[in-house]
């Protein structure tokens, strides 16, 4: 009967959709996976003066967001002397202030090693970070 050989067929195209869709959302998944940030947000819910997380390990190649939380102005300044041989620290550095909440700064970093930055108007609060990079 024709309505019987609609509905299969109906059934048929809405199979082949689903299909699709879900091969679509796990290469999304899989996208977003391999570009996963990690993130350091500058201050702490509570308002304190700090990197959260103060220490972060990701690995070579990996992007780090910096996200501008609570008591800004902040600055992502990396230490000359705490970068890994052969690092250009200042490129790397933020000087600029991130002024609003939800401001955003992303650096790739990778070459191995542990990476020591401050926010420079806090640093005299203890507002240092560790990147420790795989």
């Amino acid at each position: 009967t024709p309505p019987l050989l609609f509905h299969l067929q109906k059934n048929k195209i809405n199979n082949s959709l689903l299909k699709g869709a879900a091969a679509g959302v796990a290469g999304l998944a899989l996208t977003l996976a391999a570009h996963a940030d990690a993130t350091v947000n500058l201050g702490a819910d509570s308002g304190a003066l700090v990197f959260d997380p103060a220490s972060v390990t990701i690995k070579a190649g990996d992007t780090l967001t910096f996200r501008n939380n609570a008591g800004f102005p902040h600055n992502i300044v990396f230490d000359e002397d705490a970068v890994p041989s052969g690092v250009n620290a200042e490129a790397l550095s933020h000087e600029d202030y991130l002024n609003a909440p939800g401001e955003t700064y992303s650096v790739k970093l990778t070459a191995p090693g542990e990476y020591t930055y401050y926010c420079e108007p806090h640093q005299g609060a203890g507002m240092q970070g560790k990147i420790t990079v795989q």
